[in-house]
């Protein structure tokens, strides 16, 4: 049995993990005030006059750069299922290459970057560092395939952990919609948009080498620019960036679930209960039918109550754009869009704002967005009675999810709502324990269900308000009874010792670890 310490959501973390300082979580604030040394990259100078930073090839960029054995490497996600970079400079890497002891750290990682799960399975691909892990790449890294465990971050953890050198970048090979020759890049203007690039900006500034790689070359200068050629070693023109048409998951399109829809409105309902809901208040949702439908009720209160808000954070969807074209919202804070319509929108709207990581979420600035969130709506796979969340591994232990900015908003905002349907299939949502903790319960404050609605019960404050509004609400445990007497009580998972993935707070704590799924032996 492994030697462990307890934290503070009492997960059990192994002593091997805490080395080098590293810590378990001990509460959303104990960070505040601490003073963090922000790592600097290798900066390679031109001085001389350079007429061009075109390259011939991805590998052509990959040798200039001193690709070799044992570096790390990065990319953004901003085209989501749609992708082409990731894959296209993984081959040029391992199969053309022949480089071995390879990391990845991305925004996050799914069906688009499948390649990279045989480069784990060769042993090619030693680490992982990501935001999230969906698809293939999360199977074979649950099924302890990887040589080293993969590190989970949120959205703010990840810069947090790039400025403080615990994730140095050798190069970050960046897909932009239109570049110039001499890497100003963006994300709109091209064969293939997507509109903000937010989650790639911050890269540029901190890897020692940066490689845009584009469809669309387009006259110096490319401005305004997203990603500045200051930051740029190479540009590499390839035939297709990615599929923007795949950017709008399923995920992140807007419901006509009655069911999702009634939650939603419940959502609204318990914002405008809350003295936040007042003008110039703040808001974000998550992605997810009953999260991302939130705003068509939210329009109704706003209306009602003649208020408009000061500004929408993160993940934008065409929803948001529409509620700032009819003048309910002020300024859009934008990391990246979720649709067709949010990509068209920004750069047009000059109140539609371009935003990266760091700004947006990390605990290690002086003050990242999420701080001044009022609201925040978000989702989950899994939600306990002590008000954790699960966002990342399945009810069979699988990696395949993504923290995203969950935990950051979470911690941020003043009135965190969670919104799920109490059953998925035959799986009690509301459980005693989820599988894995991805966002704090001490940063949690109100659950919305199809069955009821549930507040922390740290937050009496808010227990007041929806009882002073007439809005009917039970205990979590209440909501998990409902949940087991509809689907049963689960039985517990089985797991190996072997630790597959560490999941940070964003602090950069351990907030829990994701161990290898024990095989069912069946008589």
């Amino acid at each position: 049995m492994w030697r462990s310490m307890i934290n503070a959501v009492k997960r059990d973390i192994p002593d091997e993990l805490l080395v080098n300082g590293k810590e378990v979580y001990q509460g959303k604030y104990y960070m505040d005030g601490k003073y963090v040394k922000k790592d600097s990259p290798n900066t390679r100078r031109f001085v001389k006059p350079l007429e061009s930073k075109v390259c011939g090839s991805i590998r052509e960029a990959c040798e200039r750069c001193g690709a070799h054995d044992g570096m790390t490497f990065s990319f953004h996600t901003e085209f989501r299922d749609g992708d082409y970079v990731a894959g296209m400079v993984a081959k040029v890497l391992v199969e053309e290459m022949g480089l071995k002891d390879i990391t990845v750290a991305a925004t996050s990682l799914g069906n688009a970057q499948d390649v990279i799960a045989d480069y784990i399975e060769d042993g090619r691909v030693i680490g992982v560092q990501t935001s999230g892990v969906r698809g293939r790449i999360g199977e074979v890294i649950s099924a302890g395939r990887l040589k080293t465990p993969a590190v989970i971050r949120s959205h703010g953890g990840r810069p947090r952990a790039v400025e403080a050198g615990e994730v140095h970048i050798d190069i970050a090979f960046l897909a932009a919609s239109t570049s110039d020759c001499c890497g100003n890049a963006k994300g709109v203007g091209g064969k293939n948009n997507c509109g903000s690039m937010g989650f790639a900006i911050h890269d540029s500034h901190f890897a020692d080498h940066t490689v845009i790689i584009t469809d669309t070359l387009a006259p110096f200068p490319n401005l305004p620019s997203s990603i500045s050629a200051i930051d740029v070693d190479c540009v590499c023109l390839v035939d297709d960036i990615g599929d923007a048409g795949k950017i709008s998951t399923k995920e992140a399109r807007m419901t006509d679930n009655p069911r999702e829809l009634m939650m939603a409105e419940h959502v609204a309902d318990v914002i405008a209960a809350t003295p936040y809901f007042k003008d110039g208040f703040s808001f974000q949702t998550g992605v997810g039918g009953p999260s991302l439908a939130v705003n068509r009720f939210l329009e109704e209160h706003m209306l009602e109550k003649n208020i408009r808000m000061s500004f929408a954070l993160g993940g934008t969807s065409s929803a948001v754009c529409r509620l700032q074209d009819k003048g309910l919202v002020e300024h859009i804070l934008d990391t990246q869009d979720f649709d067709q319509g949010a990509i068209d929108h920004i750069f047009k709207n000059p109140n539609h704002h371009e935003t990266d990581l760091s700004e947006y979420a990390n605990p290690a600035n002086k003050g990242a967005y999420v701080n001044k969130l009022d609201f925040v709506v978000l989702s989950a796979l899994e939600i306990d009675t002590d008000f954790n969340v699960n966002v990342i591994t399945g009810s069979d232990g699988v990696l395949r999810g993504a923290p995203g900015g969950h935990p950051d908003t979470a911690a941020g905002s003043k009135c965190c709502i969670i919104v799920t349907p109490l059953t998925r299939g035959r799986m009690a949502t509301v459980c005693d324990e989820v599988v894995t903790v991805t966002t704090p319960g001490d940063c949690v404050d109100v659950l919305v269900t199809d069955y009821g609605i549930a507040v922390n019960p740290l937050r009496r404050d808010l227990i007041d308000c929806l009882d002073a509004a007439g809005i009917a609400h039970v205990t979590i445990e209440t909501l998990r009874d409902k949940a087991y007497g509809l689907v049963g009580t689960p039985d517990r998972l089985e797991w190996e010792d072997q630790v597959v993935a560490v999941v940070e707070a964003r602090d950069g704590t351990i907030l829990d670890v994701v161990r290898k799924i024990r095989p069912l032996h069946l008589d």
